[in-house]
């Protein structure tokens, strides 16, 4: 029986558009591509050439620092471009797939004979390691460390995010058979929500099981590793994303790394919003066109609307994105007194508006507009609301703003990743990038400490 963690603080921000449990299977995208952007803390150096052929599973570019590290390709066919920006920085590699998709076999494996060696061996030959992040700094993991655990949540408490327990029908077994595996690495802890039944998560085997109950940000890895054994200095912890584990389990149990994954389509600006089965890497226009309200004053997300980054739909979707969301730009959208008007529909975490007399269940219309300046202060109290882990989050920003590192370490830096700011930039009444913010503290930290 999983013990029971509630949470007091948080916040469940109601958005029109939550995804019905439907799913589409999507065809081939005519390219795809793998950004080293997406993968934190790597400098990428290309392995392949434009026009080379390559199968899914194959390497397109590996860390510089770490190359054993590899980044493999989603899918099979020929390399149409490796596109670079500035001071020749790598920003995609661009796959035009093949008709019938062609896969590296790297040989099915019984993970109970397997040592913890072995099993990274194999992640790290089929690209499939590139999913670990790591406590501190929020950077793909490195293979060198011994980590003192690894940690998976098994639940995404966003708005409009995927319902993990439809995604898991029919990976039951790959998704146990990932467990296993990392669980040879390190000590596993899968952290489930309090309202899921299925029992391939309250009955996972070979890992610490924790059940938590509240409001977002429950489901945030970082949040459960505070709750459950914060990380102090000088330690390292693993995180993983469900999905991934999910690749991790085809890996031995068919003997290819297959990265086809179930994302939600969602957001008020989508017609009949969805689950939909595509290939990580996936052009957006893939998955968006014919699918959208309207093509214009809209905000396209890849991920989701708290942490999820702006695109269009030449871009492609995130490695580590579970849902694209379509929004309201607001850019149309011309009001008289807005910012004194009463009002009944618009989603407020105070009570300047009467919105908080209508029911906890109901959903809002939220556009992308900031409604505001920013400030250069911090309102007392105002993240301490909706942050539930034990450190002081207005402490900290303060100190990463001043460049104090004693501080910042003092006040748990080493715990955090910009993702579980996000609620508190989203109530911010100064308009703050608090993501950006401790992003930038976090790679600050990294560059002083090596």
């Amino acid at each position: 029986m999983a013990e029971t963690i509630r949470l007091r603080k948080g916040l469940d921000i109601k958005l029109l558009g939550t995804p019905a449990k439907d799913l589409a299977v999507m065809g081939l995208s005519e390219t795809y591509a793998l950004c080293p952007d997406d993968f934190t803390g790597v400098t990428p150096k290309p392995v392949v050439k434009e026009q080379q052929t390559v199968k899914a599973g194959e390497a397109l570019f590996i860390d510089k620092n770490h190359p054993q590290v590899k980044f493999t390709s989603p899918v099979s066919g020929v390399v149409e471009s490796v596109n670079r920006g500035a001071r020749r920085k790598v920003l995609s590699i661009v796959v035009k797939p093949d008709a019938e998709q062609k896969y590296v076999e790297f040989g099915t494996k019984s993970v109970q004979s397997l040592s913890g060696e072995e099993v990274k061996n194999a992640l790290l030959e089929s690209g499939l390691f590139a999913f670990f992040r790591q406590r501190p700094y929020d950077v793909i993991a490195n293979p060198e460390d011994s980590p003192r655990g690894i940690f998976v949540s098994s639940f995404d408490s966003k708005p409009l995010a995927p319902d993990f327990e439809f995604v898991l029908k029919g990976n039951e077994l790959d998704f146990q058979t990932g467990l296993s595996a990392i669980a040879k690495i390190a000590p596993t802890t899968l952290g489930i929500s309090a309202s899921q039944t299925d029992p391939t998560l309250t009955q996972a085997k070979n890992v610490d099981l924790y059940a938590f109950k509240g409001a977002h940000p429950a489901g945030n890895v970082g949040v459960q590793i505070n709750r459950i054994r914060p990380v102090n200095k000088g330690e390292v912890v693993w995180t993983i994303d469900p999905e991934a584990v999910i690749f991790i389990g085809r890996l031995f149990n068919r003997g290819v790394a297959d990265m086809t994954r179930v994302i939600a389509v969602a957001g008020e600006e989508v017609v009949n919003p969805q689950y939909m089965k595509v290939i990580l890497g996936a052009r957006l226009s893939s998955v968006l066109d014919g699918r959208l309200n309207r093509n214009e004053h809209i905000r396209i997300i890849n991920g989701n609307v708290l942490t999820g980054v702006k695109a269009t739909k030449e871009d492609y979707l995130g490695a580590f994105a579970n849902m694209v969301t379509v929004i309201p730009e607001g850019d149309d959208v011309n009001e008289l007194l807005g910012w004194i008007a009463p009002r009944f529909n618009h989603f407020s975490v105070s009570r300047s508006f009467f919105s908080w007399l209508s029911p906890a269940k109901k959903q809002y219309s939220i556009d992308a507009r900031i409604k505001g300046g920013e400030r250069h202060m911090i309102m007392s109290g105002e993240y301490d609301r909706v942050f539930p882990m034990d450190i002081y989050p207005e402490y900290l920003i303060k100190a990463i703003i001043t460049g104090n590192i004693d501080k910042m370490e003092a006040y748990g830096i080493y715990e955090v990743a910009p993702e579980d700011f996000a609620l508190c930039e989203f109530v911010d009444s100064s308009k703050l990038e608090l993501q950006r913010i401790v992003r930038e503290g976090l790679n600050n930290l990294r560059a002083e400490m090596a």
